[in-house]
């Protein structure tokens, strides 16, 4: 007698809903306890789908993140690696602490509010930029990429000169079907340039994030080692420009296409934070969402889950639970009542969160009240999305205006 076959974890959207979450969340999350799923990479998979039950596992200390957030879906990935020496995402426990504790500082409310002026003259600057060079132009190549990329950039310390060392890398990095030894050359050459940054800031200190936690390291007499330093550079220049650019061009489209939202959006700016928080609800970028090894025996509602086994925290998923958020499929940048959880939840929820928030905001306030009259240069149905990258999101957005 054989097993009966698992379902595969879903990772098709539906035809013509490119903005909705992958088919057959909804038909977990109906079901009365979670289910497993067979992954891409080989293993079978507990899918946690319902947003109660997402962050109850995301907080719990019997799950570790050693594995990268979406090894699940990479065909070739390796389950049986330890965690990176200094990465925030993969190092748990005390270890973990540790380095929240060096970067926590850095990436407070109030450090983040500092500078918001200087994000605004940013989208200020690549506006003027788009408006002088006349339509129709590509919104992720003039204002998207390059926006989150020079905040990055000037929080980090790294040369905007060298923005296509991690640019194109980065892409490489996040796509879920790169040939493992292109992955591994791309990963080495970013590691080395990484490398000999923070060689340069060990020599000279200077006014960025990098210095910082090298001072702040010495100060509170910890060893913060190279390889540690190059993790979190590694980390946050990926992260910190990837998943930002990805939402400003995908929330510009589906945008355009709720002319109504976009209107209010365009006639009251104020609603810009409202805005911000319901996109990252009803986009969910980090598409496949988070993978986890359980340590321990839990429960995530009335399943039984054992230690050894593996677990998918489904972001997306979550984000649109009925049971959670009235009319989830809709856009609507009014929306209260609970928090979304596409940061993550628990002690790896994206540290970088309030810059993100940030550098949207300005966006969503200035973008679509300077160029009120924006539109799709080309028709929707030649839009390509990244159905093959960790990070959801437009290959391009041909964008014009009266």
């Amino acid at each position: 007698m054989t097993d009966t076959p698992r379902p595969a974890f879903p990772t098709e959207r539906p035809t013509g809903c490119p903005f909705a979450p992958a088919t057959g969340y909804t038909e977990l999350r109906e079901r009365v306890a979670p289910s497993k799923v067979s992954t891409p990479v080989g293993v079978d998979a507990w899918v946690i789908s319902r947003y109660d039950d997402v962050k109850t596992v995301l907080r719990d200390g019997r799950l570790s993140s050693r594995l990268a957030p979406s090894d699940h879906v990479v065909v070739d990935a390796d389950l049986e690696r330890v965690a990176e020496t200094g990465s925030i995402l993969q190092v748990d426990g005390p270890a973990h602490r540790r380095l929240r504790r060096l970067l926590a500082t850095e990436f407070a409310v109030k450090r983040m509010e500092a500078m918001r002026p200087r994000i605004a003259k940013l989208v200020d600057e690549h506006i003027d930029a788009m408006l002088a060079a006349g339509g129709p132009v590509d919104l992720v190549e003039m204002f998207a990429l390059p926006i989150p990329s020079l905040v990055i950039c000037e929080l980090l310390g790294v040369p905007y000169a060298d923005r296509a060392v991690f640019q194109e890398r980065g892409a490489v990095l996040v796509a879920i079907d790169t040939d493992p030894a292109v992955m591994e050359k791309v990963s080495g050459e970013l590691t080395e340039y990484i490398a000999g940054l923070v060689m340069a800031k060990q020599a000279k200190r200077e006014d960025d994030l990098l210095s910082r936690v090298i001072t702040r390291g010495e100060e509170l007499r910890e060893n913060v080692t190279i390889e540690e330093l190059v993790s979190i550079g590694f980390t946050l220049l990926i992260a910190g420009h990837e998943t930002t650019a990805n939402m400003i061009a995908l929330s510009t489209l589906a945008l355009l296409r709720e002319p109504g939202q976009l209107a209010a959006l365009r006639d009251r700016p104020e609603l810009a934070a409202s805005a911000v928080e319901e996109l990252l609800r009803y986009l969910s970028v980090v598409q496949f969402g988070l993978f986890r090894h359980v340590l321990d025996d839990l429960e995530a509602g009335p399943a039984s889950i054992e230690a050894g086994d593996y677990l998918i925290a489904a972001l997306s998923a979550a984000n649109r639970d009925e049971s959670v958020f009235e009319n989830p499929d809709e856009l609507d940048l009014e929306r209260t009542g609970a928090a979304h959880i596409a940061f993550g939840f628990g002690p790896h929820q994206c540290i970088g969160q309030q810059l993100a928030r940030v550098e949207l905001q300005e966006v969503f306030s200035r973008l679509y009240t300077r160029i009120p009259t924006l539109r799709l240069a080309v028709p929707f149905e030649e839009i390509r999305f990244k159905n093959n990258s960790l990070v959801y999101g437009v290959t391009a957005l041909p964008v014009t205006w009266e």
